[in-house]
């Protein structure tokens, strides 16, 4: 049975934003106000597979996420840690409970669980954190991104603008981050927002994934916070070429995207920005 996409899984999730009662202090005087910020709940994602002939089913992930394309995160952080390699593989999605979703996998899928060195709890600021160890950090078997797409320098230098605009959980809430996938004349594709910028962008690969458009080889990944190693990981494992952040790259970060052929663009706003490696692409 191949999964149908239209169809949502059983079960409601919590709204992407929260009411909560304040008081607003200013130089004149306090008030009682409301305030709508971003939902932060856990979402944990659970795998049904087959093991030695048998179904079985394991946790294998907890993430403090904005709720709101639940599938698409979970798809997404299951091509991002190899456990799956295309969307027809999920054969079937269930929502047995308010904050968990079970994806389950066919029978010709060879997982191997082995490779997911992740605790079970990974907090939506970082996810490098919930790694078990630092063997765990290694890019193993990466492809190389293909070398023949370049876009213009103006173009690089609006997508950040165009991002923010775009983003209608962070106009109501001023405290979300965002993924955006751009073509190269700089029209946005598509984009996810969540209070976890690796949720995010799992969410942004798993839409991706769901339409069969993957790699983003000709496309540019753009990151409305600072691009850090696990970031540009997932944006290698998309096959991404070009990545753009608003804030900071780290180190490991450039040293990924060095070694794998990425063009990593930092501190992009204000139409300024910085590359970090591979800037032929950029002209």
């Amino acid at each position: 049975m191949t999964m149908d996409f239209k169809d949502s899984p059983r079960g409601s999730a919590p709204s992407p934003v929260t009411s909560v009662v304040l008081r607003r202090c200013r130089p004149d005087g306090a008030s009682e106000d409301h305030d709508t910020l971003a939902t932060e709940e856990p979402l944990e994602i659970r795998l049904g597979y087959q093991f030695l002939g048998k179904p079985a089913e394991r946790s294998v992930a907890v993430t403090m996420r904005t709720p709101g394309d639940d599938l698409h995160l979970a798809m997404g952080f299951l091509f991002s840690e190899g456990l799956i390699e295309r969307a027809d593989q999920i054969i079937e999605v269930e929502a047995p409970a308010t904050n968990i979703l079970r994806l389950r996998v066919g029978p010709d899928v060879d997982v191997d669980m082995a490779s997911l060195q992740r605790n079970f709890y990974t907090t939506s600021s970082c996810g490098v954190c919930g790694k078990a160890s630092l063997e765990a950090l290694k890019v193993d078997e990466a492809p190389l991104v293909v070398d023949n797409f370049q876009v213009p320098a103006a173009i690089i230098a609006s997508l950040t603008d165009t991002l923010r605009q775009s983003q209608s959980l962070f106009d109501v809430t001023g405290g979300i981050h965002a993924a955006g996938l751009f073509e190269r004349d700089g029209q946005l594709v598509t984009l996810a927002e969540d209070v976890g910028r690796h949720n995010a962008m799992d969410k942004l690969v798993g839409s991706q994934l769901s339409q069969q458009a993957l790699p983003l080889s000709e496309a540019i990944v753009v990151w409305s916070g600072r691009a850090s190693f696990e970031l540009v990981q997932k944006a290698l494992r998309a096959g991404a070429s070009i990545v753009v952040a608003v804030g900071a790259p780290s180190s490991l970060a450039v040293d990924v995207a060095h070694h794998f052929g990425i063009t990593l663009v930092g501190f992009a706003r204000d139409r300024r920005f910085n590359i970090y490696s591979h800037p032929a692409r950029i002209h």
